[in-house]
């Protein structure tokens, strides 16, 4: 029987949490629920779940710091819930490295949705021996490939420089997005459109915050780069 999945459950409010954790049980995922930021971080270590539901308002340390103090050593998704609607807040999550943000009051069926579709795109790399670019196993299924670098959308994996690059689902999609297109160029509203779906159109500096995170992993090389095109958007440009 395979084993279910982890969901980590941080909420202050005992009632919210409890009813999230009912959803998830009938979809057949492991719950674990922790009231705060600082219990958060220590059940992290010893339950290790695969997605972990982060509220914002958290007694103690918040979900921002909380999300910070794992980003530091894990890559697992992170979907934040929040009654702040801000896109200050929105960005600033995104910022620290959550997948996803949700709003409350939400609807039962699209947290587990969004749950469901979070765990679909993220599938960890695990690390092997180094291996080149060119190996003498191909890759298979959606990938791009150039000189020193390989992204690979179906087991979301990116290779650079012979090295696995770990990269949260969503700053991966928009990484492959614009390698898929080179030389093409997107406003933030096609890119947000693409990657993110209509609940963000508006919030263009999210498209930012993902291009300045992945340029932080992914120096421009000589033969292709991340390259902004000032007043328009974002370009993968190839180099003749």
């Amino acid at each position: 029987m395979a084993e279910k999945q982890k969901i980590l459950i941080v909420d202050d409010d005992a009632n919210i949490a409890e009813l999230i954790s009912l959803y998830l049980l009938k979809e057949c995922f492991d719950t674990l629920i922790v009231n705060d930021g600082e219990e958060a971080i220590e059940k992290f270590h010893s339950y290790q779940p695969g997605l972990i539901l982060l509220d914002l308002m958290l007694p103690g340390i918040d979900g921002y710091e909380v999300c910070r103090e794992i980003r530091k050593t894990s890559n697992v998704p992170i979907i934040m819930l929040s009654a702040k609607g801000e896109i200050f807040d929105k960005v600033l999550g995104l910022e620290l490295g959550a997948d996803d943000y949700m709003i409350k009051p939400f609807d039962s069926k699209e947290l587990v949705a969004r749950v469901k579709a979070v765990l679909r795109r993220f599938h960890p790399v695990v690390a092997t021996a180094p291996q080149t670019v060119s190996s003498a196993i191909p890759p298979t299924g959606d990938y791009v490939e150039y000189p020193d670098l390989l992204i690979n959308l179906s087991n979301y994996s990116v290779t650079y420089y012979n090295n696995t690059i770990d990269m949260p689902p969503k700053e991966l999609e928009l990484f492959y997005f614009l390698a898929s297109h080179p030389n093409q160029v997107f406003t933030r509203e096609q890119l947000l459109d693409h990657i993110w779906g209509y609940e963000y159109i508006g919030d263009t500096r999210t498209v930012d915050v993902h291009i300045k995170r992945l340029r932080e992993k992914i120096k421009d090389h000589t033969s292709w780069s991340l390259a902004t095109v000032w007043g328009i958007g974002y370009k993968f440009e190839v180099k003749n």
